[in-house]
């Protein structure tokens, strides 16, 4: 009889990774690379990340034409169109879309504040972005690239002509030009990881490593920031109404418990951000959702735990750089939902907490991947919230079910032996997979990229 596959293996072989510990020693470069890993995702954002990238770009070419352009053609890839869509864009007076968000960039941008960069604007200039937004000439086309994050945009004031082209970052600028002359350019790839440090070395053995063992003091300012803007953003989300109120729903109607709770908050911040909130969030692979989701969870277990700060913040780095290794496969933007990378982050910092191990982490990556992946990403809006809390309910679910000894084995769908491997297995289906997923998507969502 013909078979297909073979004999299931368990995911995870603690007995290979016992017998090469004493070789996993992290050197010098590998912790540099992996600090540097940290200082570029963990930065602060005010807003989604693609309409701010956007903004961006638009201050940048006022400033080079030393003028608001009278017209703007903007280039966009579908995935910003999609993500810009449906978001509300902060300090715009409620205000969604690309034209909100090229005119708060042109009239009250501040581009040496890049992705914070209309997070100061007096309450008098949202008219004048009204104005902007509804009167200027804008022409707003889908890019025929293969970058997912692809943003160009030209536009003219008077005899004078600009150019500002971001690709595959939000801040990554790749050219600039004034009336035909190149004023910068750097060298532009397809690579999602264009300028970025090298994130082959990312493993969750030497991930584990590192967060166990490096001094504190080398990070502490990015994780104290990433802690305090993001649980700030998460109790305005449940202490107000922002968008669906997923965090509310959850603490309302669902048990009274550290679960719960950890859900509930992480959906709070991404309502709140989603719906325009003017707090910054620290964005973690490009994403303030993801930045949100790998954090809160795990700030809240660690209250609730009685953790000292010391734990919370190498529990953090689990939940980081597991966040960030799955993401260096899948891409910034994809049609594979990003907070679907960050809840599993999320469940292996939160089994940091709890137990430690690398036996407990790897079985709870394994597990919430194999629980979860394949969650699609139509957009930012407010349904991110409730995806958000799906991912971190399935980063705990990993986490207990390793503690009740069970587990998905190699062979259980896209699981294969090795937790790194089942890591480069969802890169490879968020990545090339979902191709086809993603403009099906784009095109039941706007006729621009049909």
């Amino acid at each position: 009889m013909h078979r297909c596959i073979g004999r299931q293996e368990a995911a995870i072989d603690i007995k290979h990774r016992e017998e090469t510990k004493e070789e996993q020693k992290l050197t010098t470069e590998t912790i540099n690379d992996y600090i540097s890993i940290l200082r570029e995702e963990l930065v602060p954002a005010t807003g989604c990340t693609e309409p701010i990238a956007l903004a961006y770009a638009a201050a940048r070419l006022r400033d080079i034409l030393g003028a608001a352009p009278e017209g703007i053609r903007a280039e966009i890839s579908g995935n910003i169109i999609k993500n810009v869509k449906s978001v509300v864009v902060p300090n715009t007076g409620g205000r969604k879309g690309i034209p909100a968000a090229i005119a708060a960039g042109v009239v009250a941008g501040d581009a040496s504040k890049v992705l914070q960069c209309i997070a100061r604007v007096p309450a008098e200039k949202q008219g004048e972005i009204a104005a902007y937004a509804q009167n200027a000439s804008m022409e707003i086309v889908c890019a025929h690239t293969s970058r997912l994050l692809d943003i160009r945009l030209t536009g003219r004031a008077g005899e004078h002509a600009a150019l500002v082209h971001i690709a595959n970052s939000h801040s990554n600028i790749v050219r600039e030009e004034k009336d035909g002359e190149v004023l910068f350019q750097r060298p532009l790839t397809d690579s999602a990881e264009d300028s970025l440090t090298d994130k082959s070395a990312l493993n969750v053995a030497d991930i584990l490593e590192f967060a166990d063992t490096i001094d504190l003091e080398e990070v502490a300012p990015l994780l104290g920031q990433q802690v305090d803007c993001n649980t700030a953003i998460a109790r305005e989300g449940l202490k107000n109404s922002w968008g669906a109120n997923i965090g509310s729903v959850l603490l309302t109607d669902y048990s009274d418990d550290i679960k719960t709770e950890a859900k509930a908050w992480a959906a709070a911040g991404s309502d709140a951000r989603m719906s325009g909130c003017e707090l910054p969030v620290v964005i973690l692979s490009g994403s303030g959702n993801q930045g949100i989701t790998a954090s809160v969870p795990v700030v809240r277990y660690a209250m609730h735990l009685g953790a000292d700060r010391e734990k919370l913040y190498r529990a953090l780095l689990v939940s980081d750089l597991v966040t960030i290794h799955q993401k260096s496969g899948i891409g910034r933007l994809s049609a594979y939902c990003g907070a679907v990378s960050a809840g599993v982050g999320a469940g292996a910092g939160i089994a940091y907490l709890l137990d430690g191990s690398y036996e407990a982490i790897a079985h709870t990556i394994v597990n919430a991947v194999a629980i979860i992946s394949g969650t699609i990403c139509d957009g930012a809006k407010p349904s991110c919230a409730a995806k958000i809390a799906a991912s971190v309910d399935a980063g705990i679910l990993g986490y207990h079910m390793y503690k009740n000894h069970q587990e998905f084995k190699s062979g259980d769908g896209i699981v294969t032996k090795g937790v790194d491997n089942t890591i480069a297995n969802v890169g490879i289906l968020a990545s090339q997979g979902m191709r086809e997923t993603d403009q099906t998507i784009l095109s039941i969502m706007t006729e621009r990229c049909v």
